[in-house]
């Protein structure tokens, strides 16, 4: 797990100026605290920042082979199979990330066909001066390219390109408008011009300063639902979750869990216990505001039934106004999801004892957990309705203007999504494979974690649970209104302590309670700044946070606060000034 980063100048432009390669690298070096390297030749140049995860003594990057370098940001798990695969290649390293450099040397851009894992890998050919850019089918490592005049820049996060001056700092109003409307941005397009996505699965062709070829690997298996009785789907599932926690734990570092009481997590916890010969280290957290929902009890009940070692922990609302503008801070790729909270404060208590943490993202999305994807899957005539189909901002005065392209982006990916043979049910889920689950979970995830140097493995999403879970009937995804279906009859036969059929309690922050209790303080000072005001009207931005007690205030409230606290590090490039209340008061 790293931060990578690095230039391709055009054949008329200088070559990459070190000052600039330096500034790449402070920019990352919260990704990878544990050593950095780099490389420059002629008109390429490859940064790196390493956290030691596999090989720690001969894992230092960037990695050689033939005319080739490697610098990758992620982990190979089935880098051993594909080591045994090749007895012709004499390995100079144990690192998981060399097995993808000689792939490459054999398969060109096809290379990344055989990995098995979560990455962002750049590859530069000396001889033929191109630069292969590669991003997991799933998206869960993230990865960033700049089109200049003066070539291509890519980094693992949008800021490092702002840090050295690459790309101004801007606001692209449509990903703006995306932003505060359904919490996160879709697409290639990032919220700053001239910043884009490589999409989940991209395989880039760069030379002479710029993207040569596209290639791209599916995540979700094409076609119709399998014909398949629960008995054999269940068997396949076992089978399949066993062999990809098992790969998930393949480490040189010690590794814990974040368990917060639900299906997901206690099926992992359960997966784990199995596996491993001592205590299972799992992580919850909680909140302190009265009635907040608290995963806490539950996941106690369940770490104790399979013996691990559970940690909790209480987020107050005085750690959250204290910590939240260096939390907005690490999303740069903003995504307003308030469990960008716990989730921080989670990574940096796991940091004390441990490198490695697996999660259960993705769970939802692949075994269709949510009721929008039942709500969807109905005809409209039957109550059906589409995702995402209102705003957070719909029917409430509060914006100057209302937004109105917001949901282009998702139209486009459920027309993508929606390709011969799928059900409605498994488009949906699509869908939100498509952009939430990389632009909004897996980048929270990314970003709270790598903030405090811990990497996070999500064994649900993976190519063998993929094809297991995806294509399953829908009869085994959803059944008597309950999602899920055949992973809760798993969990049923495997850890009865996580009552996989009580009712979904879902993920609440009680951010809006705390809003309330400052509403007045908070609103005057989020409508007071310029970004706010640009948009909002400010005494109606006061008055909603008086209010954001109510269900949808307090996500419009939220997205207002998160915006005005983003801006501020990512457009203004000012650093957090105390606490939340002293940071938006300070001009």
């Amino acid at each position: 797990m790293c931060g990578i980063a690095g230039l391709i100048a055009a054949p008329d432009a200088q070559v990459p100026a070190p000052e600039t390669l330096a500034a790449l690298e402070r920019a990352l070096a919260h990704r990878g605290p544990d050593g950095s390297g780099h490389t420059a030749v002629a008109r390429v140049a490859l940064v790196h920042t390493r956290l030691a995860i596999i090989d720690l003594a001969g894992g230092n990057q960037p990695l050689f082979a033939g005319s080739a370098a490697l610098v990758g940001n992620g982990e190979i798990y089935n880098y051993r199979e594909l080591r045994a695969a090749m007895p012709q290649v004499a390995f100079a390293t144990e690192s998981d990330n060399e097995v993808p450099l000689h792939l490459w040397l054999r398969d060109g851009t096809q290379y990344a066909r055989s990995l098995r894992g979560m990455y962002a890998l750049a590859i530069h050919e000396r001889a033929g001066r191109t630069v292969t850019l590669s991003r997991d089918p799933f998206g869960i490592k993230p990865l960033y390219v700049a089109q200049t005049a003066a070539g291509l820049a890519f980094a693992s996060e949008a800021q490092a390109l702002l840090a050295a001056g690459i790309v101004p700092r801007a606001v692209r109003p449509a990903a703006r408008d995306e932003l505060l409307q359904v919490q996160f941005t879709t697409g290639a397009e990032t919220i700053f011009p001239g910043i884009r996505r490589v999409l989940p699965g991209e395989t880039l062709l760069c030379g002479d300063g710029r993207i040569l070829e596209h290639h791209r690997i599916a995540a979700l298996p094409e076609g119709g639902p399998e014909d398949i009785d629960e008995a054999a789907a269940l068997a396949r599932l076992d089978r399949a979750l066993t062999e990809s926690v098992d790969l998930h734990q393949r480490s040189d570092v010690p590794y814990g869990m974040f368990l917060s009481g639900g299906i997901d997590s206690s099926v992992l916890l359960t997966l784990m216990a199995r596996l491993n010969a001592t205590p299972v280290l799992a992580f919850t957290a909680g909140f302190d505001a009265p009635g907040a929902a608290d995963e806490r009890e539950a996941a106690t009940e369940v770490a104790r039934a399979l013996g691990a070692h559970h940690e909790t922990l209480e987020v107050t609302e005085a750690m959250v106004w204290q910590h939240l503008p260096e939390i907005v801070a690490c999303m740069d790729d903003p995504a307003a999801d308030y469990a960008i909270i716990p989730t921080w404060f989670l990574a940096r208590r796991a940091r004390q004892d441990v490198k490695v943490v697996l999660c259960g993202e993705g769970g939802d999305e692949m075994f269709a957990g949510y009721g929008r994807y039942r709500a969807a899957a109905r005809p409209w005539w039957r109550g059906g309705r589409v995702m995402r189909g209102r705003g957070t901002f719909d029917r409430l005065d509060v914006l100057r203007a209302r937004p109105a392209a917001w949901r282009d982006g998702i139209a486009a990916a459920e027309a993508q999504a929606a390709t011969p043979g799928r059900t409605r049910l498994a488009a949906a889920q699509a869908t939100d494979m498509a952009d939430w689950l990389p632009h909004d979970l897996l980048l929270k995830l990314d970003r709270c974690l790598m903030a405090h140097a811990v990497e996070g493995r999500t064994p649900f999403l993976d190519p063998g649970v993929a094809a297991a879970a995806f294509r399953l009937p829908d009869g085994l995804k959803v059944r008597d209104r309950t999602g899920k279906w055949l992973l809760r009859q798993w969990l049923a036969a495997n850890c009865k302590a996580a009552r996989p059929f009580a009712r979904k309690q879902g993920f609440r922050v009680p951010i809006g309670t705390w809003m309330a209790g400052v509403g007045d303080r908070l609103g005057k000072l989020v409508a007071m700044q310029p970004c706010v005001a640009e948009i909002a009207e400010p005494t109606r931005v006061a008055a909603l946070f008086r209010h954001a007690s109510g269900r949808r205030e307090e996500f419009a409230a939220w997205h207002l606060l998160f915006y005005a606290l983003w801006h501020r590090t990512h457009i203004q490039g000012l650093a957090p000034a105390g606490d939340v209340f002293e940071t938006l008061a300070t001009p």
